[in-house]
């Protein structure tokens, strides 16, 4: 055996040595350094990131029917109440991502219904919350406490990340107190979960469980590259699966929250399909690869840009788009008062665009259906299901036209076609598309009514 190997047994065997020594001798034997190389360890970035980690707590009253209530006897002869109040405590994580501020950044799922929230710091103290606002198409909230001497996370750029970077997790698990996983980015640009309105996850095989929700995700340099939000967890537990909002997401929404505290998010106005052969050939486009552009909303930020149905959509403000999902995670952020610059690629060509993201949508109706024309049609929400209200407002029509002789009014609110809702222009365009006849319903002066044609 050479002098190396015997070296490296000796360092090995002192390591052992110390492994099977008392628990009250354990730290004075163990080395710092092997072979003079110091021993990999995440402790000092974690020092300075877990006290930006929170535990989320709420209560939340619950009324639940009096059993006694079903028995005719005890209902006749007792004024036994109908409902019981309890009170139900529940917990995940959160982030403080401006220290100044207070400001704390969880999942909306994690504060739903809440009557109080309450915030505990890594410290032990602990605060009553304010509910900033909420983003539920995304899963975010953003609470504010009233307290000093605050840690807060520096945010990454999430879209530098790759697939193989390591990460940790640090959150509140199964309400046990501080707890970190590592592990590496499993994917990136997750979708088609189900899970969110706008699904652009960041995949995960660091441990995330119940309590995790709200929690850090964070790069090795102790800056925050997610929200943990999900795990698929078929036999209860944690499987090696999680997702995570990607911090540059996150940063758009806290931003809006903080500034209006409701999400203003606006569209970019275009449905998106990954570029294959057969689309390709359907277009008369070369190329097989990218994203294409497949349908543009009339009267919408994209197509008042002048953006095409068959256009090959490469980037947008400077970032590749290279499946359905980058365009997806945009449309996330984009909000009212954007304006977003748009390359695609159009007959083999680079054009760029500038979309104008703006609160309120107004079309024409021929550029709908001809049948509709002489109309001029509004989106009746404004703040992208904020607002409880939906449908599709005749803004104004012209007497004489063909939206005038098919029975539309200047005021009415179509609320659906052939029997599917129609919330927005998007929805309305999309079901009168290919469309002949069709039966419109409306709500005109307090009354529902159907329009034929």
């Amino acid at each position: 055996m050479n002098s190396t190997a015997k070296r490296g047994c000796a360092a090995l065997a002192s390591i052992l040595l110390a492994l099977l020594l008392p628990t009250g001798q354990l730290h004075a034997a163990l080395p710092d350094e092997v072979e003079g190389r110091p021993l990999p360890t995440l402790a000092p970035m974690l020092e300075r990131t877990t006290a930006a980690v929170v535990n989320v707590a709420i209560r939340v009253r619950v009324q639940r029917r009096n059993p006694l209530w079903d028995d005719p006897f005890f209902r006749r002869f007792f004024q036994v109440p109908d409902t019981r109040v309890r009170r139900v405590r529940s917990a995940g994580s959160g982030v403080i991502v401006d220290a100044q501020a207070g400001h704390i950044v969880t999942n909306h799922h994690v504060v739903e219904h809440a009557d109080e929230i309450r915030v505990t710091l890594s410290d032990g103290r602990e605060y009553r919350a304010k509910l900033v606002g909420v983003d539920t198409q995304v899963d975010l909230a953003v609470l504010k406490i009233d307290a000093d001497e605050l840690t807060e996370l520096p945010i990454a750029n999430s879209d530098n990340l790759r697939v193989g970077d390591f990460v940790v997790a640090i959150g509140n698990p199964f309400g046990l107190e501080q707890t970190v996983t590592s592990g590496i980015i499993s994917a990136l640009g997750r979708s088609g979960l189900g899970i969110e309105g706008y699904e652009d996850f960041i995949q995960t095989d660091a441990s995330i469980n119940p309590g995790n929700s709200g929690g850090a995700l964070v790069d090795l340099n102790g800056r925050l590259v997610g929200i943990n939000a999900a795990i698929v967890a078929p036999s209860g537990g944690n499987v090696g699966i999680g997702f995570a909002i990607p911090s540059n997401l996150v940063e758009a929404i806290t931003d809006e929250l903080i500034e209006h505290g409701v999400v203003r998010r606006g569209r970019i106005g275009m449905t998106v399909e990954l570029l294959n052969a057969q689309r390709a050939g359907k277009y008369g486009i070369d190329a097989t690869q990218g994203v294409i552009v497949v349908r543009v909303d009339p009267g919408g930020a994209a197509d008042e840009a002048g953006i095409r149905a068959g256009d090959i959509l490469s980037s947008i403000d400077g970032q590749p788009v290279r499946r359905p999902a980058d365009y997806d995670s945009h449309e996330a952020a984009s909000m009212v008062g954007d304006t977003l610059v748009v390359e695609v690629i159009r007959d083999g060509r680079s054009e760029q665009f500038e979309v104008s993201i703006e609160i309120n949508r107004s079309v024409a109706g021929d550029r709908i259906h001809r049948r509709l024309d002489g109309a001029r049609l509004t989106d009746l929400h404004q703040n992208d299901r904020v607002s409880s209200s939906a449908g599709v407002l005749v803004s104004g029509i012209e007497q004489g036209t063909p939206a005038w002789t098919a029975g539309f009014r200047s005021g009415d609110i179509v609320l659906a076609v052939n029997g599917y809702t129609t919330p927005d222009i998007r929805e309305l365009a999309r079901r009168l598309e290919s469309v002949e006849h069709a039966v419109v319903r409306v709500y005109r002066n307090g009354f529902f009514d159907d329009v034929r044609f």
